[in-house]
């Protein structure tokens, strides 16, 4: 199994989870577009999100290398998003990313989806496939990559949401 196929299935099944989530509830994602004056109505990012949801389907299950270059890209743009949110100094409660979920724009988001970015990018230029495939030719080892795979996308969720809102609390004073 590539070594890159645990790390290639987080940031397809990381795609996967977001564009779920703002398909089930666009508001956030529709207030963080419109702060920012990029077009927001709700049918256009259910859209988007839907697209991101096959987009990472896709990867997982056929793994050609344009679908890795396109999460590559996905991610990027999520990271220019963050940049122009955190320069723009706009109150927003939420950049959307996963849905209705609070996750203010945050500095570590631009790190987590330019490695993100990165992972992906690899596994266009090693050409790895599918991590489907990959499990399925060896099921001992990939279930252990599936659930190492769950877990970093349960972290890498963890990292997107609580630690942002967690390194945007300032201190109380006494």
């Amino acid at each position: 199994m590539p070594a890159l196929t645990g790390p290639a299935l987080c940031a397809a099944l990381l795609l996967v989870f977001a564009g779920a989530m703002k398909v089930v509830d666009p508001a956030m994602t529709a207030g963080a577009l419109r702060a920012l004056r990029l077009p927001s109505s709700k049918p256009l990012v259910r859209a988007g999100a839907g697209s991101e949801l096959v987009l990472g389907m896709l990867a997982v299950t056929a793994g050609w290398q344009v679908l890795w270059w396109l999460v590559a890209a996905s991610y990027l743009t999520f990271a220019a998003f963050v940049v122009a949110a955190l320069r723009a100094g706009t109150m927003l409660g939420s950049c959307g990313c996963f849905g209705r979920e609070d996750t203010p724009p945050h500095p570590g988001h631009v790190v987590l989806n330019v490695a993100l970015a990165a992972v992906a990018m690899a596994a266009a230029v090693r050409d790895v496939g599918s991590p489907l495939d990959a499990i399925l030719d060896e099921p001992g080892e990939g279930a252990v990559v599936v659930g190492l795979s769950l877990l970093a996308v349960a972290l890498l969720y963890t990292a997107y949401t609580d630690l942002a809102r967690a390194l945007g609390r300032r201190p109380q004073r006494s």
